[in-house]
């Protein structure tokens, strides 16, 4: 079967079926991938069966996997591959719970910045016939082609600082989880770090909206208060509704989003008696090389 690629007639998302990811892609495929990605943003691989090294495999073609600061749930033999869920076994979490962490971009904490996540969905919590745990997404091309003028100008060439743990301790400050604090090693390993407010997609080549709620803290070249107030703005205008998609999971699908375009949130609307796994590489940008850091 060849590749076949449908959109969702909605501002991101696209299917992609006729690929067997436990396979390698050729050159053709891949690209196809690329281009697909960088033109939705978000796209899904139904049906899939991977082992967590084959998961790991074809997430390695697309660049370097990073291996999580968050080491405790790791697949066994297998460090780029992360767990994510809510099943306890024995008394002891087998995952990270990563509903409910509200909107971001993960590893614009990173000196080198995330391209892309790549989640297998294992097992997906159901409630009456209806999946429970989408992930949302917002544009980040449509975010910046619509701030206003006099804005991009006065934003072009500044920086954002971005912290990983702002949002470490937003998600045990707000959002109940259990993680424990990051010990001090942990915050070595991942200090702020400022990137472009702005940045050339490295697959489209357009601008996109650099600066996320979860770990973005201030920008650089501004005072404080007016730092302060045009994070917020930033912050409520790439939420707007006509930017935004939700994926709704089925056992087997593997997705995959671009970070650098896009921005996303998982959704908690399931318990803890529903069970949730999905295994998880990050794919750092380190073969597409975008326009990011600044010292």
């Amino acid at each position: 079967m060849p590749m076949k690629v449908t959109t969702t007639g909605e501002t991101l998302g696209a299917t992609i079926e006729g690929l067997d990811l436990s396979r390698p892609l050729s050159r053709e495929q891949f690209d196809g991938v690329v281009r697909t990605l960088g033109e939705r943003g978000v796209v899904c691989f139904p049906a899939q069966k991977l082992t967590g090294r084959q998961l790991a495999d074809f997430s390695r073609r697309f660049g370097e996997l990073e291996i999580n600061v968050a080491n405790a749930y790791q697949e066994p033999g297998i460090p780029e591959v992360m767990i994510l869920s809510n099943i306890v076994e024995d008394g002891k979490p087998i995952g990270l719970a990563d509903a409910g962490q509200d909107w971001h971009t993960d590893m614009s904490y990173s000196r080198t910045i995330a391209f892309a996540n790549v989640l297998y969905g294992i097992k997906i919590p159901m409630r009456g016939g209806k999946a429970l745990g989408a992930t949302e997404f917002s544009n980040m091309h449509a975010a910046y082609e619509d701030l206003p003028g006099e804005l991009k100008r006065d934003l072009e060439g500044m920086t954002v600082l971005h912290d990983f743990n702002k949002f470490w301790e937003m998600m045990r400050r707000e959002k109940g989880s259990k993680r424990p604090p990051l010990t001090e090693a942990q915050r070595k390993a991942k200090p702020p770090v400022s990137h472009p407010v702005f940045l050339a997609h490295p697959v489209t080549g357009r601008r996109v909206l650099y600066a996320n709620p979860g770990y973005a803290v201030r920008i650089n070249e501004l005072p404080e208060k007016e730092s302060e107030r045009t994070l917020g703005f930033l912050f409520e205008h790439q939420l707007k509704a006509e930017y935004r998609y939700a994926f709704r999971w089925r056992e087997g699908d593997v997705l995959m989003w671009e970070d650098i375009g896009t921005i996303h949130n998982a959704v908690a609307d399931y318990g803890p008696d529903e069970p949730r796994l999905i295994k998880r590489c990050q794919v750092m940008a380190t073969m597409f090389q975008p326009e990011t850091t600044e010292a």
